[in-house]
C-alpha cells in the first residue's frame, strides 16, 4: 500500500497526525509532568460525563476487554451475582469474563437482532432477588444496534441493583450524563469515540460504590480499586503505564472539544452512517437492522448471497485500496461490518463505496 489506510472499524480507528505526533515525546512515568497528564486526563472525563463530584475516573492498563473484566471483578463482590443483558458478542464476553473470575450470574439472551426491553429486565429482576448488578453494553457493535441504557437505568435504579455500563464504543458520541443517568460504573477505552490509540481502558465508578470495594478483585493487576486509592495517594500508575498512548489521548481529547465534543462528533458519525448506509444499498447491500435501530458507531451489512462471494478475497481486495472493514460476528448469518468513527468525513466514506463497488466488479458479483 502506497497510502496509509483507513480503518472502518470499531477501534482502533483512524487518527489525526496531530494525535500519532503527541506520541513522539519520552516520559518518565513517575515523573511530575507525566503525572500531570493523567490527572488532567481523568478530570476531563470525568466532565464529559457530568460525573464530577459522584464518581472517579480509574484508568487501567491494556485493551477495553481488560477495563471491562476489571470493573466486574471489582465492583462485583464474590458473593455477588450479576444479570447480563446479552444481544451480541460483547454481552456474551462479559458472561464469559465473569465466569473466570468465579462470578454467578444469569443472562437474557436477545441473539443477533433485538435489544433487551425494560419489562424485561424488570421481570428478571423480580423473580431473582439474589441479583445484586445488572450489566449492559451501550452499542453492541457486534450488529451495531444501541440497547435502550436509559430506560433500562431507570428499572435497576428502582429496584436497588446497581448498573454497569460497557460504554466502550458509545462514550465520546453518544451524550453520556452521570446526574441523570443512574449507573455505579461506565466503561470505555481510548481508541474508541474520543479518537485515541489502543492502550489503556478506563471506568466513571461512583466514588461512594469503589470505596467499599477493597478486597473484591480476583486479580492484582485488575484491581481498580488498589490503583484508585494508589492514583489518589501518590497521582501515579501502580505499575509502568502506557505512557506515549495517554499523552496521545490528552491530544485527542483537545479535538474532540475543538470539534464540538459529543454533539460535533456524534453529528459526523451519524452523518458518515447515513452517507455509508445510503452508498451500500444503493449498490444492492442490506443491513442486519432497521434504521430505526441503526447506531452511529458501527452497521453490519449481510453478505451478498452469490456464490462467487467470500469475505477473505473481498477484504484483501478493499484493503489493497487503503480501505479497512471488520468481519461479521453474528451467530446466524454471514456478514461483515463497517464502523464510522474515528477521523473519517465524506472523502473518505465516498471514498470506500467506490471501492466496494469496484471489488463487486472485480469479483464479477451484481446485487442488483
Amino acid at each position: 500500500m502506497n497510502a496509509e489506510p483507513y480503518l472502518l472499524t470499531p477501534g482502533p480507528i483512524t487518527t489525526s497526525m496531530t494525535t500519532k505526533e503527541a506520541m513522539l515525546h519520552d516520559w518518565g512515568s513517575w515523573d511530575a509532568d507525566f503525572n500531570t497528564v493523567t490527572a488532567d486526563v481523568r478530570q476531563r472525563l470525568l466532565t464529559l460525563a457530568n460525573a464530577e463530584g459522584s464518581h472517579t475516573c480509574v484508568p487501567v492498563q491494556g485493551s477495553g476487554s481488560f477495563a471491562v473484566e476489571a470493573t466486574l471483578g471489582t465492583l462485583v463482590p464474590r458473593d455477588g451475582k450479576v444479570l447480563v443483558l446479552m444481544n451480541g458478542a460483547y454481552g456474551q464476553r462479559i458472561g464469559k469474563s465473569l465466569s473466570y473470575m468465579g462470578r454467578a450470574y444469569s443472562a437474557i439472551d436477545k441473539g443477533d437482532y433485538a435489544p433487551p426491553q425494560p419489562e424485561e429486565v424488570q421481570a428478571a429482576l423480580d423473580a431473582d432477588p439474589a441479583i445484586t448488578h445488572v450489566a449492559v453494553v451501550f452499542c453492541e457493535t457486534s450488529s451495531g444496534i444501541l440497547n435502550p441504557v436509559a430506560e433500562i437505568a431507570e428499572v435497576v435504579k428502582a429496584a436497588g441493583r446497581n448498573l454497569i455500563i460497557d460504554a466502550m464504543s458509545a462514550f465520546g458520541a453518544l451524550p453520556v450524563d452521570a446526574q441523570t443517568l443512574p449507573f455505579d460504573a461506565l466503561i470505555s477505552a481510548a481508541n474508541k469515540c474520543i479518537e485515541g490509540v489502543p492502550g489503556f481502558g478506563y471506568a466513571i465508578i461512583r466514588e461512594s460504590v469503589l470505596a467499599q470495594c477493597e478486597g473484591n478483585a480476583h486479580s492484582l493487576s485488575l484491581d481498580l480499586y488498589d490503583q484508585w486509592s494508589y492514583m489518589e495517594r501518590t497521582g501515579q500508575w501502580r505499575f509502568t503505564p502506557p505512557t506515549h498512548v495517554v499523552a496521545a489521548f490528552q491530544q485527542a481529547l483537545n479535538e474532540h472539544d475543538t470539534e464540538g465534543g459529543c454533539e460535533g462528533r456524534l453529528a459526523r458519525y451519524s452523518r458518515n452512517r447515513d452517507r455509508m448506509v445510503a452508498g451500500l444499498r444503493s449498490l444492492g447491500f442490506r443491513t442486519l437492522l432497521d434504521d430505526q435501530w441503526l447506531s452511529p458507531i458501527i452497521t453490519t451489512f449481510f453478505s451478498p448471497e452469490d456464490e462467487k462471494f467470500d469475505f477473505k478475497t473481498f477484504y484483501n481486495k478493499l484493503k489493497e485500496k487503503n480501505y479497512i472493514i471488520y468481519p461479521g460476528k453474528l451467530t446466524k448469518a454471514e456478514s461483515f461490518r463497517i464502523g464510522h468513527i474515528g477521523q473519517l468525513y465524506d472523502e473518505q466514506v465516498d471514498g470506500l463505496i467506490d471501492a466496494v463497488a469496484a471489488v463487486l466488479d472485480e469479483m464479477q458479483i451484481s446485487l442488483k
